[in-house]
């Protein structure tokens, strides 16, 4: 009797903890409100800098020279980013990244003091910004995971979801406004919204090297035992990144072999790219179809917000709708729902309708981020987790310029219905094989990372 006694206690005073509820983790809140200024500072910087360049030289394409050079720039330094967040202290990473952002974006409304802003200069920060957000990006979303229990990071993602979403829907009429009151206001606000983002990467200390693999030739590390969990045991010691793929060559791609490879991660990536592609094409012709019924400026704006509103309310949803279906059948279920909506804008009703159509697919935007962020934290391994985030951060940001120029390109030859109906037929097709196959029908969420365990007899 008394030896079970004493075991009792022994469970009971080596059992972990509750983890601190998530309102009261101050360095997730302090992270989550420093990426919340960075965000907030790239959509004030998407909306005043193209009106900038619009007022200085008066030309349309110019103007959107710096959303293309800001893409650009994301992409082309995606991969190199990636690498990066592997091998090296990813909270420098973070830390040099925003600093770097910090001094582009104050540098404008200096020289606008100065009166020395050109046309040169506006265009290179375009650069420097995208270049930013592809080193600092998958740190980012890895700092957020690192600062999170595992049963939280659900939780967590849904509260970054809500960043993002909030950031879209007040960013373009914040710019507007902080327009109204001096040519240089929104450009202050973008610097001051980095030096925000900035202070929280000082502020918060996080893991900032890679986990080591476990083994060569073990399950933790290999390719097959990475599938499940966590895989670099936390009992390992963190390298430096240098041991696994020191060479820059093949090891650079790494990211994107894993995406092509994973069976479940494959066909995910490829659904949202094509999402992505389609929102980008029929944003276009809406906007034409909206202007051709005489919507007004301001009413085409916020009929476009419905997908921003639509994404913030979504965030609430993120729990329920992954317990209620698998991964695959609500990527597809939010897939298909978006070809009726590309045809929404040519029904009765028109900023309304748009924005109800918008809102509905937005409800869905914030469960397929969460997905991939959670097929990303549980699947892949630390060592590999940077490379692959940028992988699928490029990969979502390469199709939204072809669908851009593709719309353009139909709307020189047709009518805004049949370039709708045009890109509303194509991602259907794109779907058909991926419904058909079982890859994505069958799929399951991955087993949660492993709980804090518990003294057993």
């Amino acid at each position: 009797m008394s030896t079970d006694t004493t075991t009792t206690s022994g469970d009971i005073s080596e059992a972990a903890p509750p983890p601190v509820p998530l309102r009261r983790n101050w360095r997730f809140q302090a992270l989550w409100t420093g990426q919340a200024g960075a965000t907030l500072g790239l959509h004030l910087a998407d909306t005043a800098y193209p009106l900038l360049l619009l007022g200085l030289t008066g030309s349309s394409t110019l103007a959107g020279a710096f959303g293309a050079l800001q893409i650009g720039a994301s992409v082309l330094f995606g991969i190199h980013g990636g690498v990066v967040a592997d091998r090296h202290d990813r909270r420098r990473v973070l830390i040099a990244g925003d600093a770097v952002r910090l001094i582009a974006c104050a540098s404008v409304p200096l020289a606008m003091a100065l009166d020395r802003l050109t046309v040169a200069h506006t265009l290179l920060v375009a650069v420097v910004i995208g270049a930013t957000i592809a080193y600092t990006g998958p740190v980012r979303l890895i700092a957020v995971r690192s600062v999170v229990p595992p049963e939280q990071l659900r939780q967590a993602l849904a509260q970054d979801e809500a960043r993002m979403s909030g950031a879209a829907l007040v960013g373009p009429p914040l710019a507007g406004a902080l327009l109204g009151l001096g040519r240089a206001a929104p450009f202050v606000g973008t610097a001051i919204a980095s030096l925000l983002a900035l202070t929280a990467a000082l502020l918060v200390r996080f893991p900032g090297r890679p986990e080591a693999p476990a083994g060569t030739g073990s399950a933790p590390g290999s390719r097959r035992g990475s599938r499940k969990g966590d895989p670099a045991g936390h009992g390992a010691k963190a390298g430096d990144g240098h041991g696994h793929g020191a060479k820059p060559g093949p090891d650079a791609l790494a990211g994107y072999r894993h995406v092509v490879r994973d069976s479940l991660l494959r066909p995910v990536v490829t659904a949202v790219l094509l999402i992505n592609v389609a929102a980008a094409a029929m944003l276009l012709p809406v906007m034409v179809v909206l202007r051709g019924q005489g919507t007004s400026s301001a009413g085409i704006g916020l009929a476009l917000a419905g997908e921003a509103v639509g994404a913030l309310a979504g965030t609430l949803l993120v729990g329920r709708l992954h317990r209620y279906a698998g991964p695959g059948v609500l990527l597809l279920a939010v897939c298909w729902l978006t070809v009726p909506v590309t045809l929404a804008p040519l029904l009765p009703g028109g900023p309304v309708t748009v924005f109800a159509a918008l809102f509905l697919v937005g409800l869905g935007i914030p469960t397929l981020r969460v997905m991939i962020d959670l097929l990303v934290f549980r699947q892949v391994p630390d060592a590999l987790r940077g490379r692959v985030i940028a992988a699928t951060m490029t990969l979502f940001t390469v199709g939204m310029p072809a669908g851009t120029v593709g719309s353009g390109l139909l709307l020189d030859h047709f009518s805004p219905a049949v370039a709708l109906g045009a890109v509303a037929a194509l991602l259907g097709a794109a779907l058909l094989p991926m419904t058909a196959g079982r890859a994505l029908r069958r799929a399951t969420w991955p087993e949660r990372a492993p709980e804090p365990a518990t003294a057993t007899a």
